[in-house]
Order: structure tokens, then C-alpha cells, then sequence
């Protein structure tokens, strides 16, 4: 297919000449290329949500209508869904079967539900006497064009989470895909308006021009899902005039491990949790944090079970892991590993190429050791298939390690001690507390960081009222 801008409800090469290459992580081959929009295509399509917005083509309409809308739109791509995930699965490296049958798209249809259910929510919207002679009445209003800027570890995903709540709440939307895998997100213009979405309300532009869009003064809130880093220039660029920021950024879990716990189960849920897309995941159990008491049984079982995960193919109905997206993001991982074993670490088990691959840019799961809190793998997001473990004496130990990195987006406890669950989970500085699990998220439920992680809420109701603003009316009697 050639893969075009979407702009105002129609396919458009774009006024720039430029194009980007798509390369397969597993192969380390092009496979597809992109256009690389410039700053007059931002323009256009800012312009088009504008319109879109003022007219009330959207925000105009009932929240029966908007919901009917966003639940035909995922009866289509659930129709399409197989198609989608193959192509996913060529960009990210991704298991085919994790996206199609496991996670990803399953659970993008059900956030996009969710989301057509939620467009119908009245809650905070209401009316009272609050000043003698007066009459007050309490609105909740979309807050305007949105620009959504998606990551590459999740490309479906995110799109599902940067268009469905905005389009919930009445807003219209520009987004833009993470450059290495933008080809679903672009197809999701044209799934849109097969389900009947008015022109110009979502919008997808892929290429080099997250600035153009973040800074462009029609823009009222921007979302991003990405790195600290990142963040942090959006921030600075927002301020100019004075945008709504939505951040979901890096993240650095703990998972606090107590005398009491079950090793078969740790190392069962923290397989899933370290590894799950190849440890590209911001809520990644990166940190394992062990009662020294069981320290010796627990790294035996996880180091077992890591030594057990199928590295290969994506296509490969018994591939549990993939590559890497990129060969930057395996000499980053490759760097953390090496610095480590120069440092003292032990590795035991993973920390080099897997011999089996010659091509791709695939990596052992590794599990590392003997490191102190302060040690780069401790505290930095290293973003691949890497597990950390250490030991505490107590429980203030266990929490004071926890929380002592500048992330705080996810974490885990395990413990058969429910008081300790609940008293943990109310000082642990993270925007989710699992308890005997890693990983699981619902619709329902809000998903979003403290700290250097980040602020705003995506999932559950939450997300959709991130991008409205409440206005009082004031009558006088």
C-alpha cells in the first residue's frame, strides 16, 4: 500500500518531498516507507481539526452519537484486526500471535469500547443555588484540537488511547505515530470514517514534526506516551502558550518481593512482566527487590524461567519474544549489560546476542545481580529485556528502595500479608500498586505516572475527563 498523510478526511501526499523508510526488526530489512510530513502539512491538519471543532461537526453532536460512531469504529477494526496485526507485527517484531489473540488488539478494541460507553458519562455536569438569587449550572466542555503523540512499543495501543478519549469527550484530534512504526495508526483515518466520523476530526500525520505539532498555537492539549526526556521539551514548548499537557513517560518498577511469597508465582509473573515485548515497556518489572531470606530460592526460579523463554520469529506460533525495535535500541541495552559487568555485576543469565540470529536485532533475556542502588541499572530505564534483582533486610528497606528512583509509574507487591499490601500500597510513590501480579490493565481503570513519569491519566473514565473543561454559568432569578 502506499501509505499517505490523512488530512480532513482524505488520503494527501503531503507538501513535502521526503520519505521514511520501514524497517522489519527482525530482518533488519525495509520494508515499507512513510511520508515524512513537514511543517505546512502540521498546518493543514491542525486546521482541518480546527474547522472540524468550531463547526460542531463532533463536538456538536449527542454523546449517543459519538458513542455509536467510536462503536462501529471498533467493530471495524476488530473486522480488520488480523490484517492490522500482521502489519504491526513487521514493524515492532512483535509476536503476531501476542497481538492478534494475546494483548494488543483484544485489548484495543475493548479500550475503544470503553470509550464509546464513557462518551456517554453526564458525571460532572449538574446545577444548584449556591448564591442567594442566583441559579449556577456546572458544564463540562471538549477542550479543543488535541495532538497525540504516539510511542513505537505499542503503536496500536497507544493510537486507541490518544484517539478514543478525546474523541469521547467532543475534541478533534491530530496524531502522530512513533517514525519506526507508524502504518496502522495511518490506517486508522479511513477505518474513522468508514464508521462515520465527520472529516477533519481525526487526523494522522506521520514523519519528523512532533515539534511543528506540540508547538503549533492551535493545538490545545497535547498527549504523549514516550520518554522523560521528551516530555520534558513538550512541557518547555507547551508553556509558550500555556497548552494542557497529558504525559505518560518512562518508568523504573520495583517489584517488592517478601518472605512470604510463592517463588513459582514471582518468577511466573515476572517473566511476563521483564520480558513482555522484549522489555519495551515503561511498567516493565525491571527492579526485583527480594527478602533476603528468600533471595537464593526466588533468583533460582526466575533465572529458570528466563532461561526457558522461546526467542524467535514473530511469524513463529512458539515465538514468546521477539527483537529489539532498532539496532540503536540494542547497542543502548547491549551498553547498560557491558557497564554493569564492568562494574561489578554478575550476569546469570542472558547478556549477549542469541547465536541463532545472524540477522535482526534480538537479545537474551537477561537476568543481572549484585549491583548497588545507586548502579545505572538500578535507576535508569534501560528499556529491553533486562532484570535487575536485589535484596532487602526489612519491610522500610523494601519501600525505600522502591521508591527511590525518579520514576513512579508502576510497581508490584508480593506478599500473602494483606495488611502489608494495603500499607505498601499507599506509600509507594507509583500511579499503579499490583498486588501478586505484573502487567494486567482494564478499561476501567485509570493507567498514568507520579514524578518523573508523568501526570494525566489514560483508561477509564479519567482519561476522558482529562480532555474537558468545566465552565460555571451563573444566573441571576
Amino acid at each position: 500500500m502506499d501509505y499517505k498523510l490523512w488530512i480532513d478526511g482524505n488520503w494527501t501526499d503531503g507538501k513535502g518531498t521526503a520519505r521514511l523508510p520501514v524497517e522489519n526488526p527482525a530482518t533488519g530489512e525495509t520494508i515499507d516507507e512513510v511520508v515524512n510530513a513537514c511543517e505546512a502539512d502540521v498546518n493543514d491538519a491542525v486546521e482541518a481539526a480546527k474547522k472540524a471543532f468550531y463547526d460542531g461537526r463532533w463536538s456538536g453532536k449527542t454523546p449517543g452519537e459519538r458513542s455509536a460512531v467510536l462503536g462501529k469504529m471498533a467493530d471495524l477494526i476488530e473486522a480488520r484486526s488480523e490484517e492490522l496485526a500482521r502489519i504491526e507485527s513487521e514493524d515492532t517484531g512483535k509476536p503476531y500471535e501476542y497481538l492478534c489473540c494475546g494483548v494488543d488488539f483484544p485489548f484495543g478494541i475493548d479500550n475503544l469500547r470503553f470509550f464509546a460507553s464513557a462518551a456517554r458519562d453526564t458525571s460532572g455536569n449538574h446545577a444548584g443555588e449556591y448564591a442567594e438569587g442566583f441559579s449556577s449550572i456546572y458544564r463540562r466542555e471538549p477542550c479543543g484540537v488535541t495532538a497525540g503523540i504516539a510511542p513505537w512499543n505499542y503503536p496500536f495501543l497507544m493510537a486507541m488511547w490518544k484517539i478514543g478519549a478525546p474523541l469521547a469527550a467532543g475534541c478533534t484530534s491530530v496524531i502522530k505515530p512513533a517514525s519506526l512504526t507508524p502504518r496502522t495508526t495511518l490506517l486508522l483515518g479511513e477505518i474513522a470514517k468508514e464508521a462515520g466520523l465527520p472529516d477533519g476530526v481525526l487526523n494522522v500525520i506521520s514523519g519528523n514534526v512532533g515539534h511543528h505539532l506540540t508547538a503549533h498555537p492551535d493545538v490545545r492539549m497535547v498527549s504523549l506516551t514516550g520518554a522523560t526526556e521528551t516530555g520534558k521539551a513538550i512541557m518547555r514548548t507547551a508553556a509558550d502558550t500555556i497548552k494542557r499537557v497529558h504525559l505518560e513517560l518512562g518508568g523504573k518498577a520495583p517489584a517488592l518481593v517478601f518472605e512470604d511469597a510463592d517463588a513459582g508465582l514471582v518468577a511466573e509473573k515476572l517473566i511476563v512482566g521483564g520480558y513482555v515485548n522484549t522489555g519495551q515497556d515503561c511498567t516493565a518489572a525491571t527492579r526485583v527487590i527480594v527478602h533476603k531470606s528468600r533471595l537464593a530460592e526466588v533468583t533460582d526460579a526466575i533465572v529458570a524461567a528466563a532461561e526457558k523463554v522461546k526467542v524467535g520469529m514473530p511469524f513463529d506460533k512458539e515465538t514468546e519474544m521477539g527483537p529489539l525495535i532498532s539496532a540503536d535500541q540494542r547497542e543502548k541495552v547491549i551498553g547498560f549489560v557491558e557497564r554493569a559487568k564492568q562494574a561489578g555485576a554478575k550476569i546469570l543469565t542472558g547478556g549477549k546476542i542469541p547465536a541463532a540470529f545472524d540477522k535482526g536485532y534480538f537479545y537474551e533475556p537477561t537476568v543481572i545481580t549484585n549491583v548497588s542502588q545507586d548502579a545505572e541499572v538500578v535507576q535508569d530505564e534501560i528499556f529491553g529485556p533486562v532484570l535487575v534483582i536485589q535484596s532487602f533486610d526489612d519491610e522500610a528497606q523494601a519501600l525505600a528502595m522502591g521508591n527511590d528512583v525518579v520514576y513512579g509509574l508502576a510497581s508490584s507487591i508480593f506478599t500473602n500479608d494483606v495488611s502489608r499490601a494495603m500499607r505498601l500500597s499507599a506509600k509507594l510513590e507509583f500511579g499503579t500498586v499490583w498486588i501478586n501480579d505484573h502487567t494486567p490493565l482494564s478499561s476501567e481503570t485509570p493507567h498514568g505516572g507520579f514524578k518523573q513519569s508523568g501526570f494525566g491519566k489514560d483508561l477509564s473514565a479519567e482519561a476522558v475527563g482529562d480532555y474537558l473543561v468545566t465552565k460555571h454559568v451563573m444566573i441571576a432569578l
